[in-house]
């Protein structure tokens, strides 16, 4: 016979409780012992009768410490942001090494985005009945693993596949700690607590990134990708201490996961980052090349505009995520709204080195929609959470590859460097169309309601 348990209310609707026990629940500020006694105390008053294999995240995580869970979870986000952005970077130098030119340097960085868009799903199925804190360990292994054996890659072919390799585990990771970082608070602070891991790949544009190509220019690139894998341990190891194990819900299998994509608005929510957030990385793929030939700025300030492009999305992460927690699709659709209005100034902006910049931070800003629709993909996902969650970096990475081919487009065809803000705005309004029929949607089923 299964040994039983008593099983109180999700940590969400502890939200009425009393201000002390909401402090602790979303910060982690009050005693854990006494938390976790007055959690057992409401459990054994009004709970149902649940098998031990039934016991949902929320109870699991009552004497866990969420401030210090979601800082292990953003360590992840930032060996993730690290290695992303800071390969771009270093891209002359391993080519230089590996005897690759410009167009086979890139597919190196294509590599990684394929695993990230094919990995983030087949993970997020196969992996639908392992308890969360054991999957995420195996991620940041992983990622560990791939990383590494980037730093050791004796040839292009190599590269390529290590690179592929080290991108599965990335919105399997990221859609993975999402759901965990949401189960430690009430529901109206489930987006904050989202946006603190994502911190962790925003924070790595202005810290991460200067660091990995500094160390790729004094002590080679190679050491660059070690140090990822470094962070990768250390991620897994805290994960592994703090996090609570986060057992499958009843009835969780690869089958009920892939129910997601059955739901219109689970696609819809996915379209709306997929076309509305390749505005973003249509002006940021071109960024470098626009200040050199159009600003005539130095290159000592491109790390400059880079730095404002980062502190922009760290920024957006926080206020969209305070936004969204109090009015989830009003805040996407303004926040689309405010990165089609930044990506219009962009062409003007460019005629000057200070006014590029501020623009730049303006455009980074948006980068908040990405916390906002993981929540939402929560929500519209039901009972297929995972998968929901991690096609969302599936989806931006797909607007990655969107935006920079359809600005490059428009430089072949003559409309210059500039012409690429005017793409974004394009993407911007084309997601937003998007956020309209979904938001339409919602109106029509609840007057129907």
């Amino acid at each position: 016979m299964a040994r039983v348990r008593t099983v109180g209310p999700s940590l969400s609707t502890l939200a009425g409780e009393t201000a002390p026990s909401r402090a602790w629940l979303a910060l982690g500020s009050c005693n854990p012992a006494h938390a976790a006694l007055h959690y057992a105390d409401r459990m054994t008053h009004s709970a149902p009768i649940l098998a031990e294999g039934d016991l949902p995240a929320a109870a699991s995580v009552a004497s866990h410490h969420p401030g210090l869970v979601l800082f292990a979870l953003a360590v992840g986000g930032f060996a993730i942001g690290t290695t992303e952005f800071a390969a771009m970077s270093l891209l002359p130098n391993f080519s230089a090494e590996l005897a690759l030119d410009a167009p086979a340097g890139g597919h190196v960085i294509s590599a990684y985005a394929l695993g990230v868009v094919l990995g983030a799903p087949v993970i997020a199925v196969l992996a639908a009945r392992v308890p969360r804190r054991t999957l995420l360990v195996a991620l940041m292994g992983w990622f560990a693993l791939g990383n590494a054996l980037s730093a050791l890659a004796p040839s292009y072919g190599a590269m390529l596949a290590f690179r592929f390799l080290a991108g599965l585990p990335h919105g399997a990771y990221f859609g993975v700690a999402a759901l965990v970082a949401a189960s430690l608070v009430p529901r109206e602070r489930r987006t904050q607590a989202v946006s603190r891991v994502i911190a962790g790949l925003t924070v790595a544009t202005v810290v991460g990134v200067p660091l990995a190509n500094a160390i790729g220019q004094l002590a080679g690139w190679r050491w660059s990708f070690g140090l990822v894998a470094v962070l990768a341990l250390a991620c897994a190891a805290l994960v592994r201490a703090y996090a609570p194990l986060g057992r499958p819900a009843t009835g969780a299998s690869p089958l009920r996961e892939l129910g997601a994509l059955r739901r219109g608005q689970v696609w819809m929510t996915l379209g709306i980052g997929a076309i509305g957030f390749g505005g973003l990385f249509s002006v940021y793929a071109y960024l470098a090349s626009t200040m050199l030939s159009v600003t005539h700025a130095s290159p000592a300030a491109i790390p400059l505009a880079l730095a404002a492009f980062g502190l922009g999305l760290t920024l957006g992460n926080l206020v969209c995520a305070w936004a969204a927690d109090r009015m989830q699709v009003p805040a996407a659709g303004l926040t689309l709204v405010w990165t089609a209005v930044a990506l219009a100034l962009y062409p003007a902006a460019t005629a000057h080195l200070w006014s590029l910049v501020a623009v730049v931070f303006l455009i980074g800003c948006g980068g908040g929609l990405a916390t906002i629709l993981q929540t939402r993909l929560m929500d519209v996902a039901e009972d297929a959470q995972t998968l929901a969650a991690a096609l969302n970096h599936s989806a931006f990475n797909f607007a990655n590859a969107l935006g920079p081919w359809l600005g490059g487009l428009a430089i072949a065809a003559g409309f210059g460097l500039p012409a690429t803000g005017w793409v974004g705005v394009a993407l911007a309004l084309g997601g937003l169309a998007v956020w309209g029929a979904s938001a339409g949607l919602d109106r029509a089923r609840t007057g129907a309601a």
